[in-house]
């Protein structure tokens, strides 16, 4: 199954928000735009400029943002904003390339060859400007971040220069009259630090949204959509153990009860006592029907000698399709009726990422999580309630749910588990080694009170082994990898600064404890925009 970010429409705040339409140039970090907006209460849409004329008619935006981007509009066939976005009186931001190519489109000059800005920097204001207004004075100086080789040199008819930097004299240029402003800067990114403010001044004042996107609006459309779209019919949800497959059962079981049942396939790679507690989470506390589908020997057999992360992720979702598929005919058989929807957690950054700068689309969910699409012939429509969503607003609609906290915020888990945490072969003694070290570490940053400060944390079990004397003899076993990085929304991060004394207290209970592991290391890499991390 595939899709396209532009195939929303059925599932979007269309007709019932104000909406910000966010035109994609291919920019690392757009979706971060999408969330300083989002942050306003103003929902907003990112689409890939080949799509752009096509939904700027669609949900009919009260405001453009045109994002940054890797090419150069000096490039011959550099991609363009539409015309019609220009024609329409609505107010634009063009950020980086945005502004570039507002600039070039309507009637400016930008040139290359000239000194280039990448990283922090300095910018002074040289006029006041609505979009500068409460935050920034004439006169002032004040930090950015920069990434760009081209810049505008001669400004369009009707513009002006609100700020400049050392290396870009147009570094933020507006007409007024027509609401149209470009910075050559990234607004979105923590780096700027007052460009959330500035995006607001940008959504609030010139595109005066009144910000009525909340997650308690979000949830009751949301169920009237769900029992719109299935009436009558029965739905299955794939349970992976994870907040977003989740939030997804408990929003819709909301919307039609019992016509719900979710399928937990424990494939032997979850962390310790995670499927028992998902289990008794959605029976007992919610009273939803679940299925839990005891196929560890199944996956651990047919992951015995393979090495290649990419073909274990293969085997992975074609045996859970299998597994969901044989579930799926029992309980058809069970209800005298075959289920016609499939429920999924598929989340915003899933669909928008489902896209390519060069517009070619992939799979709905990305082969890091669990299945990669159920098979044709199941004839299954896609329920998708969280589609509009990032990680963070999913965790605020499970709290307006009622899911429990400690639920909520559990650090993400991909739906492989530990077969990505195990370079190389995957077996069940490494699984229950790498199962145990998790626990230690995890119980010591949730003593340490650190838990809710972290992103994401875990072990990897290395595929060395490293002798070592541990009393009077002498050990060959595996070297384990702490991870620990902080984030907003996973698209990027960097690593957690633990303690030297943290560190060693959980490097030697993990020796100490769990047989099979004499060496301890921490990773302290960063995540930049767009890896995957240990695949």
């Amino acid at each position: 199954m595939t899709t396209q970010a532009s195939s929303s429409s059925d599932t979007n705040a269309e007709g019932i928000h104000e909406k910000i339409l966010i035109v994609d140039f291919g920019s690392q970090v757009t979706q971060l735009i999408a969330r300083r907006v989002r942050e306003e209460g103003v929902y907003s849409e990112i689409v890939p400029f080949q799509n752009a004329a096509e939904a700027f008619r669609r949900i009919r935006p009260k405001a453009v943002i045109l994002s940054g981007g890797p090419c150069s509009v000096l490039d011959e066939g550099a991609p363009e904003a539409p015309p019609e976005i220009f024609a329409a009186g609505v107010p634009v931001l063009g950020i980086c390339y945005g502004e570039q190519t507002m600039a070039r489109q309507l009637g400016g000059v930008v040139e290359g060859g000239h000194h280039r800005e990448f990283g922090r920097a300095d910018v002074d204001v040289i006029a006041p400007s609505a979009l500068f207004e409460g935050v920034w004075e004439p006169g002032g100086r004040y930090p950015v971040w920069m990434s760009h080789g081209d810049r505008v040199t001669q400004l369009p008819e009707g513009f002006r220069v609100i700020a400049a930097s050392e290396n870009a004299p147009h570094a933020a240029i507006a007409d007024e009259a027509r609401k149209y402003y470009g910075v050559q800067f990234h607004l979105e990114v923590a780096h700027t630090p007052d460009g959330a403010r500035l995006i607001r001044n940008f959504v609030r004042n010139i595109a005066g949204c009144a910000g009525d996107w909340t997650m308690r609006a979000f949830r009751d459309e949301a169920i009237a959509r769900i029992r719109a779209q299935v009436g009558s019919g029965r739905v299955l949800c794939a349970l992976s153990g994870g907040v977003d497959s989740a939030v997804a059962a408990v929003l819709i079981h909301q919307a039609i009860g019992d016509q719900l049942t979710c399928v937990l396939v424990d494939h032997g790679l979850m962390r310790m006592g995670e499927a028992e507690w998902v289990v008794r989470l959605f029976r007992e506390h919610y009273n939803i029907p679940l299925v839990h589908v005891q196929a560890q020997d199944l996956f651990l057999g047919r992951l015995a000698g393979v090495t290649d992360p990419e073909q274990k992720r293969k085997i992975i979702g074609g045996l859970f399709i299998d597994v969901f598929e044989e579930e799926a005919k029992k309980i058809a058989a069970a209800h005298g009726a075959e289920p016609e929807f499939l429920a999924q957690g598929t989340l915003y950054p899933d669909v928008i990422e489902s896209v390519s700068f060069t517009g070619g689309p992939s799979v709905t969910i990305k082969s890091h999580h669990n299945v990669g699409g159920l098979p044709a012939r199941m004839k299954l429509k896609l329920v998708e309630p969280l589609r509009e969503l990032f990680k963070d607003e999913v965790r605020a609609l499970g709290r307006e749910l009622g899911l429990p906290e400690a639920f909520i915020g559990r650090h993400p888990f991909p739906g492989p588990g530990l077969a990505i945490r195990c370079p190389g072969e995957v077996t069940k003694e490494k699984c229950d080694i790498l199962r145990q070290a998790d626990a230690i570490y995890i119980e010591e940053i949730r003593r340490a009170g650190l838990y809710d400060e972290i992103w994401q944390a875990f072990v990897v079990l290395l595929p060395v082994r490293a002798v070592g004397v541990m009393g009077d003899g002498r050990t060959y076993e595996y070297v384990c990898a702490l991870r620990a990085v902080t984030s907003v929304d996973g698209m990027t991060a960097d690593f957690y600064p633990f303690d030297m004394k943290f560190l060693a207290r959980v490097s030697t209970r993990i020796v100490n404890e769990v047989k099979g592991i004499n060496r301890v290391t921490y990773d302290i890499t960063a995540k930049p925009p767009g890896t995957i991390e240990w695949e």
